[in-house]
């Protein structure tokens, strides 16, 4: 269960990026001429660390799985923290990644093929689904802690402050009871087989109409917007610091 050099690889391009965001000029963030250094760090560090998270959000789920009967996960390569397990490059991280520079909507990026018939119980399936998003609340409490507790550049605390933001974010949009997601996932145990069998004809498309809704509808946007605040503050996260996060990483903008 060693991390994959890809997870490393991944991570040691999320401290470089930090690195970077740490040493630019956070005096040039209200600037139209932003330095260039702190653009390319804070952009770096959140995609690199939301690939990263990607990574964790579904090792979760196997780990789970594993723990809960399913032992074929092992066998897949779920544990080793490979994103390329994971993913198909262009719907789990190319797409996504996109999404995120243009909306700052990071939409769930990856999948692990569960073996429901061989976990022991439907408590057992239920907390499968949920230690994905509930890994993403666990990273954006931890970013906003320490940036709350450990003095650090302004450049890398607007980066994990909006990296923290995203994590909340994407614990939400998950986390929803919505087939195709992990929240659906959550209840569909306790759901009569009727339910389960509509689920399953929508699963495709569910997850496609709720970001539509969330692209087109405003007063949706902001409820999503709003409720990811109200968490990310709850656990003593800059929202000032993540907004200009924000900022910087759409520099075009």
């Amino acid at each position: 269960m060693r991390p994959s050099p890809v997870f490393l690889g991944i991570l040691a391009l999320t401290v470089a990026g930090g690195a970077m965001a740490a040493f630019g000029d956070i005096n040039t963030v209200f600037v139209r001429d932003r330095d260039p250094l702190l653009i390319a760090g804070v952009v770096i560090f959140v995609a690199a660390g939301w690939v990263a998270s990607l990574s964790l959000h579904e090792f979760g789920h196997a780990m789970v799985a594993y723990r809960g009967g399913d032992y074929s996960v092992a066998h897949k390569g779920y544990l080793t923290l490979d994103v390329r397990k994971y993913t198909d490059p262009v719907l789990s991280i190319i797409l996504p990644l996109i999404f995120l520079i243009i909306g700052g909507i990071p939409l769930p990026g990856g999948a692990v093929w569960i073996n429901r018939g061989a976990l022991r119980n439907r408590a057992t399936s239920s907390w499968v689904s949920l230690a994905g998003p509930l890994s993403n609340l666990a990273v954006g409490a931890a970013l906003a802690l320490v940036v709350a507790l450990v003095p650090m550049a302004g450049g890398l605390v607007i980066a994990m402050s909006y990296l923290a933001l995203l994590q909340i974010v994407t614990f939400l949009l998950n986390i929803l009871p919505i087939p195709g997601l992990d929240g659906w996932g959550a209840i569909e145990p306790y759901l009569p087989p009727q339910a389960r069998e509509i689920g399953a004809k929508v699963r495709p498309w569910a997850p496609i109409i709720l970001f539509a809704i969330l692209w087109f509808f405003r007063p949706a946007n902001a409820a999503l917007w709003d409720a990811s605040y109200s968490i990310f503050g709850a656990f003593g996260g800059y929202v000032d610091g993540a907004q200009i996060g924000f900022s910087v990483f759409q520099f075009w903008n």
